[in-house]
């Protein structure tokens, strides 16, 4: 049984933020932090929004409105945890508290080196004691003991308080723990790690609140208690052996109930969910075939195919998404990159042009709008030309899965509309171009293909393009420019890409004995899980492969074999470390290289000793985005790392601990569980079929009323049947799993609650 938590962040939109610079306004930005984490900043703060785990409990379906932004106070702004061993000494009349410190870690960085000088006060009883202070160091380490005298009768608590020394002005306060010695007195000792606690909050004026402005937020916690994989065995063959049974005329298929009960708001959480849980036995295929089978069989108008919210639709869209996103860089990554570089003006809507100057100097003359409007068009005939080949070519390299999914939805549209054969190619299409190719061009960070967001001129050029995709993928570019008539010095270009796309898609749906003539053409690419330059550090003990490569920036190419790395992207690799090696990868201190952007992999060398490799990443969200592709290739791997040291072994001693045994335990747990939710995330059929319990938990009522008004929907208006009434196997059986396995979340164990969270935003 495993306790699994997952939160989903969206922030919209501000209002009404205070002006920091000196031209009346700001540049905001917000910066997420989980547990209390405290992050140093050398921008000025706006302020925060604090959102604790109870209030998201609150809201099961997830929370979305506005919450104004309150002042930073830095005694709340705390972070680690404490080694601690108190207890009473001694026997009645003189006995003695005795409180030893003897280690923190991950505590907050205060100062500007990125490190804090920590030592400890201890107050009992109006009396007070302070340990010796470690500079330098956020993982200090003491070893130090305390005692007090125990007043009778013990009613005072012991308040151990964390600082940061500082040599000019006020000491920073790090975080506290306390101690009711009533309770230590029955247990007689306590020692464990003790997370530190935030000083009380001061009050907040009432005209204070809200005068910092506000954000608009969408956020959801889901917490699941996820039950050995033998539990759920049911409930995945029950659905197995409904995929496999097929539709059968005059009967209400399970596949249908769950479709018409699923929510516009779950429906997309729902495919994803069957959609892996298929993928994992084998099945998906068969899957997707049977809804494409049942939503052909409702009426249905051969140009509007597969264009609703359906969960067929939902389905195979999550399919190209979970499948298809090594294809789709392959198609894409070349002209999204090449728009990006070039940042051209490209506009063809009249009422959105831009006249400027052109010419050298002394010669300027404004340009007509014909002028700008014909140098828009051949821009984007040439992107839309270069990606047409792109696809075009891209049939051998296409996945073989989804090349079956699209020959069986071919071939079930032609059966269903002999008369339209131009239907199946458009549906097809629909998916293709209209849910895969086009979003992917138009926001290209959403998926993976860029880093960060386009600016305005390439947003323009990528919608202008991704409409254009979207009309060849319509097959009718006529109708298009009936919407938008400033689309037509573009339509023979589109006419041409529909003549093609159709070449494409017959090659594309081909046979399987053709589609094996193919393999010589062209070969799917290997699956890059994540790739860029990154910066190596020198450090003593960086191991043989980096050797030369200190303070050189190298491009590393993760997939799923083995981290390796070249001068550039298409440049021969010089080394590689097998994923099977890699025993963490955490982050770095900041004070270790004066970045807090540094990553580092452990892995074990040639010679099978230890080594660790110092990467810096251009920005925290790359930093993230590698530290989470790492931990999810490798967190499965025998010899992972429990521990770990977030500094650098320079001199004789560790920069973090002051540890001088270089190959001694780590001070800081690793962190192989948090990892950043996408769509390449390794498949877990358990989590899968967790997911699946939880949606169809509430909806037993429902299915039952559904499955009578779907039978017999001339008698709909009676009402629905009676719970005795006879139900078909399939829902019977469904009903019995879902009853079966919510009887086995009550017999397991309660996980024990996990500490209390807070979610903070810091504008």
């Amino acid at each position: 049984m495993a306790r699994r938590s997952a939160l989903s962040i969206r922030i919209v939109e501000g209002k009404n933020l205070p002006a920091k610079d000196i031209t009346g306004s700001s540049d905001p930005y917000c910066i997420v932090k989980i547990d209390d984490e405290a992050i140093i900043s050398r921008d000025d703060i706006i302020g925060k929004v604090c959102i604790t785990r109870d209030m998201l409990a609150e809201h099961p379906k997830g929370y979305s409105g506005w919450m104004s932004l309150s002042e930073v106070d830095p005694d709340e702004e705390v972070q680690g945890e404490i080694h601690l061993r108190v207890e009473v000494l001694g026997s009645q009349g003189s006995r003695r508290l005795r409180c030893s410190v003897l280690e923190a870690r991950d505590l907050a960085r205060k100062d500007r080196n990125g490190a804090s000088d920590p030592f400890v006060r201890l107050r009992y009883n109006g009396k007070t004691q302070e340990s010796t202070v470690v500079k330098k160091s956020c993982y200090p380490r003491w070893n130090e003991t305390f005692e007090f005298e125990l007043a009778e009768p013990a009613g005072e608590k012991l308040c151990v308080e964390v600082w940061d020394w500082d040599l000019v002005g006020r000491n920073d306060f790090l975080g506290k723990v306390v101690f009711s010695v009533q309770g230590l007195e029955a247990a007689g000792q306590e020692e464990g790690w003790f997370r530190l606690w935030p000083d009380k909050p001061k009050p907040t004026e009432d005209g204070r609140r809200g005068s910092l402005g506000s954000l608009q937020l969408q956020v959801k916690l889901r917490d699941e208690t996820v039950l050995p994989s033998h539990c759920y065995q049911p409930l995945v063959q029950l659905l197995c052996q409904e995929v496999k049974s097929g539709r059968q005329d005059g009967q209400v298929h399970l596949v249908t109930l769950l479709d018409e009960t699923a929510t516009a708001e779950c429906r997309q959480e729902v495919a994803i969910n069957l959609v892996k849980l298929f993928l994992g036995q084998g099945l998906v295929k068969e899957f997707l075939d049977l809804l494409f089978e049942l939503e052909l069989a409702k009426p249905c108008e051969p140009n509007t195919l597969f264009r609703s919210n359906s969960l067929a639709s939902k389905s195979m869209e999550s399919f190209l998404k979970v499948t298809g996103m090594p294809y789709l860089h392959f198609v894409l990554g070349p002209i999204i990159t090449r728009v990006f570089e070039e940042k051209k003006y490209v506009e063809l809507d009249p009422g959105k042009v831009e006249i400027k100057d052109v010419g050298c100097s002394g010669l300027h003359r404004v340009q007509t709008e014909g002028e700008v409007i014909e140098q828009g068009r051949q821009h984007l005939q040439s992107y839309l030309g270069e990606l047409l080949d792109a696809i075009v070519r891209s049939a051998p390299a296409c996945p073989p899965l989804i090349r079956a999914a699209f020959r069986q939805l071919f071939q079930r549209v032609g059966e269903r509309f002999p008369q339209h054969q131009h239907a199946k190619f458009v549906a097809v299409t629909s998916f293709l171009c209209l849910r895969f190719f086009s979003p992917a061009v138009m926001t290209p960070k959403l998926f993976q293909l860029r880093a960060t967001h386009a600016d305005a001129r390439t947003s323009r050029t990528l919608l202008l393009l991704a409409k254009a995709i979207q009309l060849v993928g319509n097959m009718e570019p006529a109708a298009g420019r009936a919407k938008e008539t400033w689309l037509s010095p573009l339509l023979p270009a589109l006419q041409q890409g529909t003549a093609r796309m159709r070449d494409f898609i017959t090659r594309l749906v081909g046979t399987e004995e053709q589609q094996g003539e193919e393999e010589g053409e062209g070969r799917p690419p290997p699956a890059v899980l994540k790739e860029g330059l990154l910066l190596v550090h020198k450090t003593r003990g960086k191991g043989p492969l980096l050797a030369a490569a200190a303070g050189k920036k190298l491009h590393f190419c993760l997939t799923g074999e083995s981290l390796s790395f070249g001068k550039s992207p298409g440049a021969e690799r010089i080394g590689a470390i097998a994923l099977g090696d890699i025993l963490a990868a955490e982050k770095v201190e900041e004070k270790s290289f004066g970045s807090s952007h540094v990553m580092q992999v452990v892995y074990l060398a040639t010679g099978g000793q230890q080594e660790t490799a110092y990467l810096q990443c251009k920005c925290v969200n790359e930093l993230n985005q590698w530290l989470s592709a790492l931990r999810k290739v490798c967190g499965n791997n025998p010899r992972v790392l429990r521990s770990y040291h977030p500094g650098v072994f320079r001199g004789d001693k560790w920069s973090c601990c002051h540890q001088r045994d270089r190959t001694g335990l780590g001070c800081d747990r690793t962190r192989h569980g948090v990892t950043l939710q996408d769509w390449s995330d390794p498949l877990e059929p358990a989590a899968e079929a967790q997911r699946l319990f939880q949606h169809l938990q509430g909806l037993r009522d429902s299915l039952r009323d559904k499955y009578w008004e779907l039978l017999e929907p001339e008698h709909a208006q009676n009402g629905p049947r009676g719970e005795d009434a006879a139900l078909p196997e399939g829902l019977s059986r469904l009903l019995a799993v879902l009853a079966e396995l919510e009887r086995c979340h009550g017999r397991a164990e309660p996980p024990r609650p996990p500490a209390p969270a807070l979610l903070r935003l810091q504008t």
